[in-house]
């Protein structure tokens, strides 16, 4: 069964990997990039502290913080533990994928930090600030899966990464949230 699950999901990755085409390379690089993401981070940064106020915001900050330490730290533990090839360097496939950018990445891929962080992001920050515009919760959202599926797109991991990297991230969002507001009402903030 493991098997065909695995079997499963090289076949939908060449699929969707297969997909891409370069007049679209360039914007899901930028996408795929750590550093796209700091506009976003500024914005999320100001809505939380203008929601917040300072001491609770200081608070949210730690939070955040402390998560996306854990999930990274979490997943390149999974990548070294499992040891499961990244597709560019997966010799069944990886002469017959497409590698957009010029470096693949280390050499294990289960499961994606960047799917793990993006949805520990978006996840902690709509439980924290609920009342934030049902727009731009699904703008958060929508960033988040584009953010995992670029990473199919560019050639450096399975859907399996990437869902697995989802949930990872959804369950510590979730944590940390209730991290957070244990942690303002614990200390009357």
């Amino acid at each position: 069964m493991i098997e065909e699950l695995l079997t499963f999901d090289k076949d939908l990755f060449l699929f969707l990997n297969g997909l891409g085409s370069s007049s679209w390379d360039g914007f899901w690089l930028f996408l795929t990039n750590k550093w796209s993401g700091i506009p976003l981070y500024l914005v999320l940064a100001l809505v939380s502290y203008r929601f917040l106020g300072i001491k609770k915001f200081i608070v949210f900050l730690l939070m955040l913080a402390l998560m996306i330490l854990v999930t990274d730290q979490l997943s390149n533990f999974f990548k070294y533990g499992v040891g499961r090839l990244r597709p560019c360097h997966d010799p069944e496939i990886s002469g017959i994928m497409r590698l957009v950018k010029d470096y693949c990445g280390g050499q294990y891929g289960y499961f994606s930090a960047h799917a793990a962080n993006s949805f520990a992001v978006v996840t902690y920050f709509v439980l924290v600030i609920g009342s934030s515009p049902k727009l731009f919760r699904l703008f958060l959202i929508l960033w988040a899966f584009l953010v995992a599926y670029s990473r199919i797109y560019i050639g450096v991991h399975y859907p399996l990464d990437i869902l697995t990297g989802a949930l990872v991230g959804l369950t510590f969002g979730w944590l940390f949230s209730r991290l957070f507001f244990h942690s303002i009402n614990k200390w009357r903030l």
